[in-house]
């Protein structure tokens, strides 16, 4: 995490994602050379998210843009770097920091041998434990998601990185002291390098000269060079022709790997992220990846449109890559939409177009999907007549629109200008929208005007002006349609006509009933500090979101304490310019989002 800001969104969906997967946990905290960085700050709001599970294994001597040197109270020395950073220098705590370290390394040894009963055995009687059994007790507490170690790095100087992947090398638990994964069927696959050969592939890279590059881990068994492996997936057969392991960029050859490896491959025919390969007489298929929804769209397009294929092609490569940005060819917007999880990350996307692939790209607003429907109801009629030599074509519809809701009673009798239109139903068919709502299609056609054969023609017609409405261009939804006469030729008529001629009729009559535009309604869950609710009660009111509905109890499920409350009450005061009494001060007026916004609002009605 940023130094700066501390535990943000981010943090805290990753932080959901291991919570479910029952994945340890260390927190990292960055730039630490940053003006505004706060060690203190930052740890103390880990804390009030995540409890006494967070522990510090290091703490900086001071922050900001002098940041130099830091205290490590596992192994209780000084780390100190020069101004390139690299290699540290290794020293003795100085006098002045003793008393601190040795209160933050005592809290380590407690939480360290808190999951091992003769590590707290040892711990009760000398109140110290050695390096190595502090280790044990660490990797034990990382497993069992009992302990979040807190790291200090300063990464763009290389200042404490290399202390940090010392400890993930040396410390963190090893795959056979996790717990044992099961496949989709619920059978437990252990980590056994004598196991049947199963390997996942959790990851598709794409180079320049070599094409994809596969990456999975060995869930169990070996696999070398040359074995021959079946897709679990795709029914389809491999053959693991080259063997990688793999650091950054950086690949070693190798003969064969374990349970427990990551590796990587290539040239491998039909294998895509996800899938899991397997040696005889095995069956597993795994399903580790659940893809985060994407929260950041852009409309598309290259500065040169002839180059659209070319940028599809490549947008639809680099997805292999990267599964979570989408792409979709919106029907409805007219747009090439991509789809992340950030502006960072489409900023990403954009830039490896323009410098990867030398593809000048626009990004833009997307458009807003609206849909069309009407408020009242209309008639109208058309005529589609053309004569050019020979056949002709010929077919007239009279028919009426009207807004359509669930249970409506049949039609009957209308009225439009005076003169009354009975109906006399004779087929109805109702049509689930794609992009929600009903069409539903009457048939109230009597004495032959128009053959009944047409009927399919007509609704064909009007569909595909649902599909593009009057108005806007948008969907349509949620409108009945009356056929009730029309005409037709006996040489003339045929399919086309009656489609032109229902296209037109509803055309004209869906603009005379009065049509609107219905703006889509997004259903969000805010995650906000106490001190941004202010900002973000403001903008969200600003945007319309007038419906707050918030169904945990944020005071009675102790989700904010009294001080936070507190808070509360002087973000609100400063952000809204009001004043909140005393007596204003009880549960039921912070019990959840929509309570403090009722609050706010009687406030600023007795100010008025």
């Amino acid at each position: 995490m940023n130094g700066q800001y501390g535990p943000e969104v981010g943090t805290q969906n990753h932080f959901r994602y291991t919570e479910k997967l029952g994945k340890p946990v260390i927190f990292l905290v960055n730039q630490l050379d940053s003006e505004k960085c706060d060690f203190d700050h930052v740890l103390e709001q880990l804390k009030e998210n995540y409890g006494s599970k967070v522990v510090p294994v290091q703490y900086p001597l001071s922050t900001g843009p002098d940041f130099n040197s830091l205290i490590d109270v596992l192994l209780m020395k000084k780390y100190s770097w020069g101004p390139d950073g690299g290699a540290p220098t290794i020293e003795d705590i100085p006098a002045e920091e003793m008393e601190k370290a040795q209160e933050w390394h005592k809290t380590l040894v407690e939480a360290a041998a808190e999951h091992d009963e003769s590590l707290m055995e040892k711990f009760f009687e000398s109140e110290s434990l050695t390096e190595d059994e502090m280790r044990e007790g660490i990797r034990k507490g990382l497993a069992a998601r009992g302990m979040f170690p807190v790291f200090c790095v300063c990464a763009g100087k290389d200042m404490g990185v290399r202390r940090l992947m010392e400890f993930l090398g040396n410390v963190v638990p090893f795959v056979d002291e996790m717990p044992v994964v099961h496949n989709t069927r619920g059978v437990p696959v252990p980590p056994d390098p004598n196991g049947p050969t199963s390997l996942y592939f959790f990851k598709t890279a794409v180079e320049p000269h070599i094409g994809d590059v596969q990456y999975f881990k060995v869930m169990s068994g070996v696999v070398h060079e040359g074995d021959d492996l079946s897709n679990a997936d795709r029914g389809s057969k491999e053959r693991m022709a080259q063997l990688y392991v793999c650091a950054g960029a950086n690949r070693e050859k190798v003969d064969e790997l374990r349970a427990g490896d990551i590796g990587c491959t290539v040239k491998l025919k039909d294998v895509k992220t996800g899938n899991t390969l397997n040696g005889k007489d095995c069956e597993n298929r795994f399903n580790f990846i659940k893809y985060p929804n994407p929260k950041y769209t852009r409309a598309i397009k290259p500065v040169n449109e002839a180059d659209t294929e070319k940028m599809m092609a490549v947008l639809n490569r680099m997805r292999e890559e990267d599964p979570t940005w989408i792409v979709e060819q919106s029907k409805e917007l007219r747009q090439i939409l991509v789809h992340g999880q950030g502006e960072f990350h489409l900023r990403t996307l954009k830039w490896r177009l323009e410098n990867n692939e030398k593809l000048q790209i626009q990004f833009y607003e997307p458009k807003i999907p609206y849909r069309e429907t009407i408020t009242k109801s209309a008639r109208a009629d058309y005529r589609h007549k053309k004569q050019s030599g020979g056949a002709g074509q010929f077919g007239e519809v009279h028919l009426i629109v009207e807004p359509y809701y669930e249970g409506m009673p049949a039609p009957e009798v209308y009225k439009f200008n005076g003169q009354e239109y009975k109906m006399n139903v004779k087929g109805t068919e109702v049509i689930d929208l794609e992009w929600g709502g009903k069409l539903v299609f009457v048939n109230s056609v009597v004495g032959g005007a128009i053959d009944a054969r047409f009927m399919p023609a007509i609704l064909k017609g009007i569909m595909s002006r649902m599909e593009q409405g009057p108005l806007t261009g948008s969907y349509a939804r949620d409108v009945r349609v009356i056929v009730y006469d029309g005409k037709m030729h006996p040489v003339d008529s045929n399919e086309i006509s009656f489609m032109l001629a229902g296209r037109h009729a509803f055309s004209e009559a869906f603009k005379n009933a009065s049509p609107k535009i219905l703006e889509p309604i997004y259903d969000v869950e805010v995650f906000v500090p106490s001190d941004k609710l202010g900002d973000v009660m403001s903008d969200m009111q600003g945007r319309r979101g007038i419906d707050y509905v918030n169904e945990k109890h944020l005071v009675s499920d102790e989700l904010i304490d009294s001080l936070d409350v507190m808070t509360i009450v002087t973000e609100i005061c400063d952000e809204f310019d009001v004043e909140i009494l005393p007596t204003d001060v009880v549960p039921e007026n912070f019990e959840s989002v929509e309570a403090m916004w009722q609050l706010i609002m009687r406030l600023q009605e007795d100010f008025l």
